[in-house]
């Protein structure tokens, strides 16, 4: 059960009592305010639904040096959770536990660090211009099996070398994935496509773009949602972005649109489109500014080590990675950075992966997308052409940007970029920067299995 209130985050005590009521009515007997840590995962405490009151005037304290991306002293006043009770649910396989996105506060005010309320603050500056930030985000993940060597497909049928779009494993895997597919629909999410993807244990499901905080919420939720499902039945969610060397990785593209936000009209398909490619010149521009700012948008869009070993031409046993390598935009074509899709009016950032936080992700693509449009940038021609097929030589000639090799040459872009302090602000922008610096410094100094498989009797 989805509530629907019309309440702000700061709700009075008539609209709170009137959900309270609703929930328990609906067998509801413990709230969970939520929200996201750094990583995208859900951080939060539970109540009683007695105590439903306490918890939407933000009684539920948090000390942020516990948390990942809660840049905080042990000695600072605690972050509170103040739940959206406009956007609250029942858990679709817990339906006595209701759970609420909600924002973080301190000193009562909202906490500039805190990742829901970074992307409010975009979104307020979109609204500035008139605009609706749009977005749908592709979910692709993995599910599997533990087994005696390791990680195992659900199906023992998933062998083929291209294995997308498999109706047989698509089957064998319906026990878990419908029980999602109908608990995303009896959230309201429109979940409109799902399938096996490109790599064995691989799926996506799609569902209905949003204004940019649903779907972030959403996106939020379904990692956990998708774990707590695939655990029920043995097996486990990965969000990964690249869980296996010769496998496809996962992406989490970002499909997005600037509407009017009197009128609700798409002003990316409105108007004239001066390049023939699928949008507006206003589409343009917004490309223009995210290709800008394309460098630093990746350590936040993919940011982990493991991100980059996705964001390359080849290495998969299907034959491609579908993934961007090229900081270049172009029509309906895989192997740019930002595609517009064959039916146009929404531009698609392919560089994003499942294991980005999505308010982070969104609210950076958003303030860059922006950026363009006030200055009414130009982001050239379109790329029309495969672009895995150029040389590096060809690619210098033709002076396209690559995208960063790795997570420390994103963090260095991300640490350049003066957006990127605009848009976390200073304590985040630095925690972020610290927090990814140590974790490839941790990965860089790690031994693997590759090397000592190489080296450790080679000389």
């Amino acid at each position: 059960m989805t509530l629907t209130t019309g309440t702000s985050t700061q709700a009075g005590a008539q609209d709170v009592e009137a959900v309270r009521a609703r929930l328990e009515a609906a067998g509801v007997r413990y709230a969970l305010a939520g929200f996201s840590d750094l990583h995208g995962r859900l951080k939060g405490k539970v109540v009683p639904l007695g105590h439903l009151a306490d918890m939407a005037a933000g009684s539920e304290l948090f000390t942020g040096a516990a948390v990942d991306g809660v840049p905080q002293d042990i000695s600072d006043e605690e972050v509170s959770a103040h739940p959206d009770l406009e956007r609250g649910f029942q858990l679709p396989w817990r339906r006595d536990v209701a759970y609420f996105p909600s924002t973080l506060y301190t000193e009562g005010k909202p906490f500039e660090a805190g990742a829901r309320y970074i992307l409010q603050r975009q979104l307020a500056a979109a609204a500035e211009l008139g605009f609706t930030f749009n977005l749908g985000i592709e979910t692709e993940f993995f599910v599997l099996q533990d087994g005696a060597n390791g990680p195992q497909e659900v199906s023992e049928r998933d062998t083929a070398a291209k294995p997308c779009y498999d109706l047989t494993t698509t089957l064998d895997n319906f026990g878990w994935l419908t029980e999602l597919v109908e608990a995303m629909d009896e959230l309201g999410w429109g979940v409109y496509s799902f399938d096996h993807e490109d790599a064995r244990g691989q799926f996506e499901i799609d569902f209905s773009y949003a204004d940019a905080l649903t779907s972030a919420d959403r996106v939020s939720f379904f990692r956990m949602m998708a774990g707590e499902i695939a655990r029920k039945h043995g097996y486990f969610a990965s969000f990964m972005a690249k869980p296996f060397a010769d496998r496809t990785g996962s992406g989490a593209h970002f499909n997005m649109s600037l509407a009017d936000s009197t009128t609700g009209v798409n002003l990316f398909a409105e108007g004239e489109d001066p390049k023939g490619a699928g949008v507006s010149a206003l589409g343009y521009s917004f490309i223009a500014g995210v290709l800008r700012h394309a460098k630093a948008i990746s350590a936040v869009i993919a940011p982990t080590v493991n991100s980059y070993k996705r964001l390359v031409r080849g290495g998969s046993t299907s034959g491609s990675t579908w993934a961007p390598v090229f900081v270049t935009y172009g029509d309906n074509n895989r192997t740019n950075m930002v595609r517009i899709p064959l039916a146009g009016g929404r531009v698609e950032c392919r560089a994003a992966d499942i294991s980005c936080n999505p308010y982070l992700g969104a609210a950076m693509i958003l303030a860059a997308g922006l950026e363009g449009v006030r200055e009414q940038l130009d982001p050239g021609a379109p790329h029309r052409e495969n672009m895995y097929e150029y040389s590096d030589a060809q690619i210098a000639e033709l002076g396209v940007d690559t995208l960063p090799r790795d997570l420390s040459a994103a963090i260095d872009e991300f640490q350049a970029d003066s957006l990127s302090r605009e848009v976390f602000g200073e304590a985040l922008y630095n925690s972020f920067i610290d927090y990814k610096r140590a974790e490839w410094e941790s990965y860089q100094s790690h031994i693997s299995t590759w090397e000592t498989e190489r080296y450790l009797k080679f000389f």
